[in-house]
């Protein structure tokens, strides 16, 4: 593919790097990302994912925009209160970069859907709150051979990794959460810097970017870890279970 003269300027920044450039922006245009979860994660990986140029973005999310999402939610405004996430946040990518097809999906992902779902994109970047839709993304990804990248959030803290479980030796999400952990409050019930998850889903969006480009060093087999009240952050080796029955 050719890049327009529209494209060659709104990339513009994209294509001087010698890491990117005309090829990795034309990969990026044709690639296909799908982002799970249009909240607090979501919001800041689904708009620079969309001014990256990603030429397809995926959007699943069963919710609607409450006020009660704005303090976080930033894909969302107070206008879109009552519509469903995912219309609200195809409407934002939409003025962010109208060239991006962007398919959405107003339901829950299951054992029903998820294959299917799954299947048509390149990358999955996982942004939900609950550990039964983790689990079950991080079981298909690992059948399909897709990347995953994964990011959580607590009160003040975030945390962020690839998954790559489908390779000999690189650990898969169940390495490190292998059961439903017990005492896990939600965002509703614990609270949340909002703030916190523009940083963690900023960072969500560079490693997906990085995968689909094949640049820098990939976060399969590490942690970050975030904490923000202290503006540190750090990086642990995240070794594969040699007893997790998911990923062998």
């Amino acid at each position: 593919m050719t890049l327009t003269d529209d494209q060659i300027e709104r990339y513009a920044r994209h294509l001087i790097l010698k890491e990117i450039g005309g090829p990795g922006q034309q990969k990026l245009l044709k690639s296909k990302v799908l982002v799970i979860g249009a909240g607090g994660l979501g919001s800041p990986l689904l708009m620079y994912l969309a001014a990256a140029g990603v030429g397809t973005i995926g959007i699943i999310d069963h919710d609607s925009v409450d006020l009660s999402n704005l303090q976080r939610q930033i894909v969302h405004m107070t206008s879109a209160i009552g519509q469903d996430k995912v219309t609200s946040a195809k409407e934002m990518i939409k003025n962010i970069n109208p060239d991006i097809n962007v398919v959405t999906y107003h339901e829950r992902l299951t054992d029903d859907n998820a294959e299917k779902i799954i299947s048509e994109y390149d990358v999955v970047a996982d942004g939900c709150d609950n550990f039964t839709t983790r689990f079950l993304v991080n079981d298909i990804c690992i059948a399909q051979r897709k990347p995953l990248i994964s990011g959580a959030l607590s009160q003040f803290d975030g945390q962020l990794s690839t998954f790559k479980g489908y390779e000999d030796t690189q650990p898969c999400y169940r390495c490190l959460v292998p059961d439903h952990p017990k005492g896990i409050l939600s965002c509703a019930e614990a609270g949340i810097l909002g703030a916190v998850a523009g940083v963690v889903g900023t960072m969500q969006a560079v490693e997906v970017l990085k995968e689909l480009l094949n640049i820098g060093d990939s976060l399969a087999g590490k942690l970050v870890i975030y904490d923000s009240l202290s503006a540190a952050s750090r990086t642990i080796k995240l070794p594969k279970d040699p007893g997790c029955k998911y990923c062998h």
